[in-house]
């Protein structure tokens, strides 16, 4: 199998070295496609990223990423989008479950519940037009695109507790009627029982009652900003990872982006770009990826954690203290 590696900016180029050395630990037979995006890319030679990049990214079976930095540039055009479109990468999975010892703003640890952002469409289009009186984006809902990542969503709930829940805006955009009716229609026929709500009251309830939901489905922008509101929840952007799933492509990344504020400090927290290795271990159908949460659950408990969780660990070290116990208890 080969992984492209693509730290990208800030502490991307911090979180991914540690990220790797706990896929390390398992000494896996993988073959690492190194590859330089982002903005300090653009710097140094005015491209973020070229054609050749994604032959080179087509190559490879997945892709493990840090974070990008946007440019300043007005015929920039988002990486992650690019990536995502070129790939296919049309499920993206946003998993949002209480680390053991930590807790967010509501102080709460009962839930575990998975959000499912349909990832190739809706307002992420990338059909627009900008000017200077009146700017637009083309919000985008077919029933290929709506099939397919509730297909994705029942299956997971299948293996879950059965329970689906459909986001939407239907009363007032017209699109998303076409979402919630093919969402419905493709629970019924998987045999998934399922709920509808609005994404403003899911939202709030999100926050309230987080213990409620178990698969949660929704169009692109809704499922972005929900996912990373989800984040306090867990405490943390830094907690949160994520997989961008195709039929054929995956690309695992942190939620959390550049964070040019404490880049090359050493003290940015790996635990979701950690976590998004063993998302990519289960992708590949490797069950001792298991004990990546065994391995986050000791470091907690020993209080090797990073400043942002009330502990002085550098980001290396809290990356080594994970891989070490994997060695030892793998």
């Amino acid at each position: 199998m080969k992984l492209a590696v693509i730290e990208g900016d800030g502490i991307g180029r911090e979180v991914i070295p540690a990220a790797l050395e706990v896929l390390d630990a398992f000494g896996l037979e993988l073959e690492k496609v190194p590859l330089e995006l982002g903005y300090l890319r653009w710097e140094r030679t005015g491209t973020a990223m070229s054609e050749e990049d994604i032959e080179t990214i087509k190559k490879c079976d997945a892709v493990l990423f840090g974070a990008i930095s946007t440019v300043p540039d007005p015929g920039y055009k988002s990486i992650l989008l690019s990536i995502r479109k070129e790939l296919d990468l049309y499920a993206n999975v946003r998993p949002v479950k209480p680390l053991p010892g930590i807790v967010g703003v509501t102080g709460r640890n009962d839930f575990d519940f998975i959000i499912v952002r349909e990832n190739t469409e809706g307002l992420y289009s990338g059909i627009e037009e900008i000017g200077t009186e009146i700017s637009w984006t083309k919000r985008v809902v077919t029933r290929k695109g709506s099939e397919r990542i509730a297909e994705y969503a029942c299956q997971l709930a299948k293996k879950r507790s059965k329970k689906l829940t459909i986001v939407h805006k239907s009363n007032v955009l017209k699109s998303d009627k076409l979402f919630l009716d093919v969402c419905r229609q493709t629970a019924g026929a998987c045999g998934v029982e399922y709920n509808d709500m609005l994404v403003d009251s899911m939202a709030y309830n999100l926050m309230m009652h987080p213990e409620k939901y178990d698969v949660v489905v929704t169009t692109n922008i809704f499922g972005d900003i929900l996912s990373d509101m989800c984040a306090a929840l867990v405490g943390s952007l830094g907690l949160v990872p994520s997989a961008n799933i195709g039929k054929k492509y995956a690309f695992f990344e942190p939620v959390h982006g550049s964070a040019p504020d404490i880049a090359g400090k050493g003290i940015s927290n790996p635990l979701a770009a950690i976590i998004c290795v063993k998302m990519l271990l289960d992708w590949m159908g490797k069950p001792e990826a298991r004990i990546i949460d065994d391995a986050i659950a000791d470091v907690i408990q020993k209080k090797i954690i990073t400043p942002d969780l009330g502990g002085k660990a550098s980001t290396a070290e809290l990356g080594h203290a994970v891989a070490k116990y994997i060695i030892q208890n793998l």
